[in-house]
């Protein structure tokens, strides 16, 4: 059974589930061929500047352009941190033009609805409006455009066939029916996991208590991943929390980088940006959890890195 055959069994199962005639959580059970990514040479694009609309451009571009990803008719779900009542320079959450900018490639390419959402930390509405990210979208003034709060009657339960911390939790519907998932996080300092990146950001998309996630938390964050697997992952570091993350606060905590950094591979994605940080990738525990399931290399030297 290929990966799209996996795919429409899981979307079926959600859906009856949702209708109220499954009795059972849906199963997500992904081949171990689908997982046998490790052995691959993935690209990681990484671009520098100060252009970050122009920057997110030449880095989809190289990825192979947003038709690669997006189809016409598509439902996109595009997936930033908004989850902090912080101020862009505060650097708590993905920065609005990166996200505006990925929602109108999304829409060049044929995209039917772009869908902009995050379970935050703070309160919803405070988030969503001060990092920046819901005024930047409103004002592209295009209904095909939605960034919306997270409805928390939309979660569903998932069995986890493959997880091994994790064998079940609720999962937001529209990132699990998504014909196209892209992962926007910001990298930054988190008390918990050490750093936050593209497999941390999951978290944004689970319901329940969230706070039993943090016991064992990276074999957690990496069997989350074996259902959220996005299409393609770029990570916001023009400004990085160095320590007291997630939500930071003071600006003596951030560092101006100017640096975003894309691919395919998730797994490779964190292991680099964790390069940022001074760190090694085997230093960070959900990036080695997610190695050891297949879902990436966290080897730099067996990846091919690209200046855009």
């Amino acid at each position: 059974m290929d990966k799209q055959m996996d795919r429409r069994k899981f979307l079926k199962q959600v859906s009856l589930w949702s209708a109220g005639t499954l009795f059972v959580p849906p199963v997500f059970d992904i081949t171990p061929e689908v997982l046998a990514t490790s052995a691959l040479t993935p690209e990681i694009l990484v671009a520098k500047g100060t252009n970050y609309s122009a920057m997110t451009r030449q880095l989809v571009d190289s990825a192979g352009g947003m038709g690669k990803f997006v189809s016409p008719g598509d439902r996109v779900v595009i997936k930033p941190n908004i989850g902090w009542d912080r101020n862009v320079d505060q650097g708590a959450n993905t920065h609005p033009l990166i996200v505006s900018t990925l929602a109108s490639l999304a829409l060049e390419a044929g995209a039917a609805k772009v869908l902009v959402f995050d379970r935050t930390c703070n309160e919803e509405r405070r988030c969503y409006q001060n990092s920046g990210i819901k005024p930047a979208l409103d004002k592209m003034k295009d209904k095909r455009v939605q960034c919306s709060y997270v409805d928390d009657r939309k979660f569903v339960p998932v069995t986890i066939k493959q997880g091994r911390s994790l064998k079940k939790w609720p999962f937001y519907k529209d990132a699990l029916e998504a014909d196209c998932y892209i992962n926007v996080p910001v990298a930054k300092h988190h008390s918990s996991s050490g750093l936050s990146m593209g497999l941390k950001n999951a978290m944004g998309v689970i319901g329940g208590w969230r706070g039993k996630i943090h016991y064992n938390l990276s074999a957690k964050i990496a069997d989350l991943n074996l259902v959220i697997r996005p299409d393609l992952t770029l990570v916001d570091a023009t400004r990085v929390i160095t320590r007291n993350g997630p939500s930071g606060g003071s600006l003596d905590d951030v560092k101006k980088l100017d640096t975003m950094i894309a691919g395919l591979d998730p797994i490779a994605v964190d292991a680099y940006t964790t390069t940022l940080f001074g760190l090694k990738p085997e230093e960070v525990g959900s990036t080695v959890e997610g190695f050891k399931r297949g879902l990436g290399q966290i080897d730099l030297d067996r990846c091919h890195i690209r200046m855009v």
